[in-house]
């Protein structure tokens, strides 16, 4: 925990550091231009490839330290290393610092603040983009390396196909469940089905009642899907006696408000 906050620190320090450089070289790349401060100028043409090479490469090095918290120290001996990784985020410190033992001697500020300033974004770009990957994928390429990357995708293919095994144990138990409380509902609701039919035929006002004490029993005994089977019964069994393909659901109005049924809207 505390290298991971002098890492973080340290991190900060030289993206802000780095950030100064590109700032200040690209300003001084305008004025040599005779840009004016007060100009409002469009960023076109070179402009818009330095900047967007700059955010790229800003962008690149932060996807590579969390993605680097994420690698297995086997995998990659040296990158995950301390010293490895307090040497890549300070990276530009450490390009600004050898720009300013190689600008020792230099005639002007400006030179020498240039200087720095183009040896901070050359050793950033040099260790974040060309050195960093290539150590990366020499590490990957180590026997050790290889033979654990193998075993951790194995394991996780694994890891996945019992997952994958386990739930669909628990769907066909869940399937089988379902279908056993049907032929259940099945028994019970077949006399209940036939008595409903009737009230379907029967003066409607005066069958209401008894329809609700129905509705009231199968939402005891099974919830909204024993409902819904016998409500399905009772209209099959009209439709069959009336000799007839349409059948009034009045039980859908009847039931309204018993538990979870609710009347589905006309249409």
């Amino acid at each position: 925990m505390p290298r991971r906050k002098s890492l973080s620190a340290i991190h900060l320090a030289s993206t802000t550091w780095f950030m100064l450089c590109v700032g200040y070289v690209f300003v001084l790349a305008l004025r040599q231009l005779e840009f004016r401060w007060w100009v409002i100028f469009s960023l076109s043409g070179h402009s818009v490839l330095i900047l967007l090479l700059l955010i790229s490469l800003y962008l690149f090095a932060v996807f590579r330290g969390v993605s680097r918290t994420q690698e297995i120290e086997i995998e990659h001996p040296l990158t995950r290393t301390s010293y490895y990784m307090a040497f890549y985020t300070a990276t530009p410190f450490l390009g600004g610092l050898a720009a300013c033992v190689g600008m020792i001697g230099t005639n002007t500020i400006s030179q020498f603040f240039a200087g720095i300033g183009l040896g901070t974004l050359g050793m950033t770009f040099l260790v974040w983009v060309i050195v960093d990957p290539a150590i990366g994928l020499f590490e990957m390429l180590l026997p050790a390396s290889r033979r654990n990357r193998l075993e951790r995708l194995a394991q996780a293919e694994a890891e996945r196909a019992r997952r994958k095994r386990n739930h669909e144990k628990l769907l066909a138990e869940v399937f089988a469940r379902e279908e056993s409380d049907r032929r259940h509902w099945q028994e019970v609701l077949e006399p209940w089905a036939e008595r409903l039919a009737k009230l379907l035929a029967s003066d409607i006002s005066q069958a209401e009642r008894e329809a609700v004490d129905f509705g009231a029993s199968a939402w005891q005994l099974g919830g909204l899907p024993c409902m819904r089977q016998l409500r399905d019964m009772a209209l099959a069994v009209s439709k069959q006696k009336a000799q007839c393909k349409m059948v009034p659901d009045y039980i859908s109005v009847w039931w309204d408000g018993i538990g979870n049924w609710r009347t589905p809207p006309p249409g």
